[in-house]
């Protein structure tokens, strides 16, 4: 047995958001959805190609076709939707500090190859959010996050993309709305990369107090609370803490939405495991 199987209690959290299995129809009957879960959990921690899959959790194509299903139904969106939404229920979203932040994935040969003349740089940054940057050929994840390091939306664009473009996309990718007082943050936190007029203006009609330093060439924020700056760091070690899953951390799906629904589906097992 795996030790990244699911435990009892994240299988009872997530059962009943799966399809029935089929059982009744003719044909040979359907793995367990848990053993294939959890194949799919082996390749997401270990990073090894689906074909590699040890037996014990069926025939590779059996746990890769069912993920295809899943993702193309959106299921681990559906999933991670539902958990934030019960930990807004529940008053365990901390609304004190929200943190933005970005982060680059190296895309691997697998993901990154394409026929010459397929498609354009641009036409591949927009369908697969890959692009050339420092790193290489690379993905970039933008996120939002609580004040404890809560994953509240995530968005993907080709690594070349800067984070400042993407704020407005990954604040209101949020699932939590912010439309409503009540379910907005007292400060945002961010890092100069997010610097801009823009961004502070968005952040002052939402009557948020932004807490991002100012550029060498800025003029000083004299207002600018050093203290809850301090306490960003939820976002980098939210963000360390998926990249300890291989197929995160690097970026082995040619497909975004297969990439996506993988970094759901950490999410997915960080917030069942929050303590």
């Amino acid at each position: 047995m795996s030790r990244h199987n699911l435990t009892d209690s994240e299988w009872n959290a997530i059962r009943r958001f799966l399809p029935p299995q089929r059982s009744k129809k003719p044909g040979r009957p359907w793995k367990p959805h848990r053993q294939v879960i959890n194949g799919i959990l082996y390749v997401l921690r270990t990073g090894i190609q689906w074909q590699d899959l040890p037996a014990e959790f069926g025939k590779h194509k059996t746990v890769y076709n069912r993920f295809r299903r899943w993702v193309k139904s959106g299921l681990w969106q559906r999933i991670f939707e539902a958990l934030v939404d019960r930990l807004l229920k529940e008053g365990e979203i901390d609304f004190e500090l929200w943190c933005v932040d970005g982060t680059i994935v190296r895309a691997h040969r697998v993901a990154s190859g394409a026929r010459k003349g397929e498609l354009t740089a641009q036409e591949n940054a927009e369908k697969h959010a890959l692009g050339r940057s420092r790193g290489g050929y690379s993905t970039k994840l933008h996120f939002l996050t609580d004040g404890q390091g809560i994953p509240l939306s995530v968005i993907a664009t080709a690594g070349q993309r800067g984070e400042a473009p993407e704020f407005e996309n990954v604040m209101q990718a949020s699932q939590i709305k912010t439309f409503r007082k009540a379910n907005r943050p007292d400060a945002l936190a961010a890092d100069k990369a997010y610097s801009s007029h823009a961004i502070r203006d968005y952040i002052a009609k939402l009557d948020v107090e932004d807490v991002i330093p100012t550029r060498s060439n800025e003029a000083r924020n004299e207002r600018f609370d050093k203290a809850k700056y301090k306490q960003r760091n939820v976002v980098e070690r939210a963000i360390g803490w998926l990249k300890e899953y291989r197929r995160i951390a690097t970026r082995y799906e040619k497909n975004i939405e297969n990439y996506i629904a993988m970094v759901h589906l950490g999410i997915v097992r960080m917030i069942l495991n929050w303590n």
